[in-house]
């Protein structure tokens, strides 16, 4: 599976990582999978899309989908997700997921899109390697 996530229990953070062709079922499955979980309700999320090659997203609707998804699983906690996408397809996902996120008022999780690691950390105030 192109999406692989690790859970950081003493962390608070749940981190995927994206390899090879990234399509949309996956990224819903995902989605669904790690957020309805509920000992990582509050968590924030590193989505490191560096390893993946391309994405294979049917339409540029289905971002919004998923982010309407995201928020509906969102608690009253505020939480941080930080994704990094050094390509521009991913990283113009990633705006516009950010764009979408922030438009809907169920949505208690900060979202920001950055192109290196490094970036990304620092957003979610992590220090040293995952």
């Amino acid at each position: 599976m192109p999406i692989d996530y690790r859970i950081y229990a003493d962390k608070r953070l749940v981190v995927c990582r994206g390899t090879g062709v990234v399509t949309d079922p996956e990224i819903f499955g995902y989605q669904r999978e790690v957020w309805t979980r509920p000992e990582v309700q509050g968590f924030d999320e590193l989505a490191d899309m560096t390893g993946a090659d391309s994405f294979a997203v049917p339409h540029p609707e289905r971002v919004r989908e998923l982010a309407a998804l995201a928020a509906s699983m969102d608690t009253s906690s505020p939480s941080r997700m930080a994704i990094v996408a050094p390509q521009d397809i991913a990283f113009g996902l990633g705006r516009m997921f950010e764009t979408n996120r922030e438009m809907d008022e169920r949505s208690t999780k900060r979202v920001a899109v950055f192109r290196t690691l490094e970036e990304a950390l620092a957003f979610l105030g992590i220090e040293g390697p995952i």
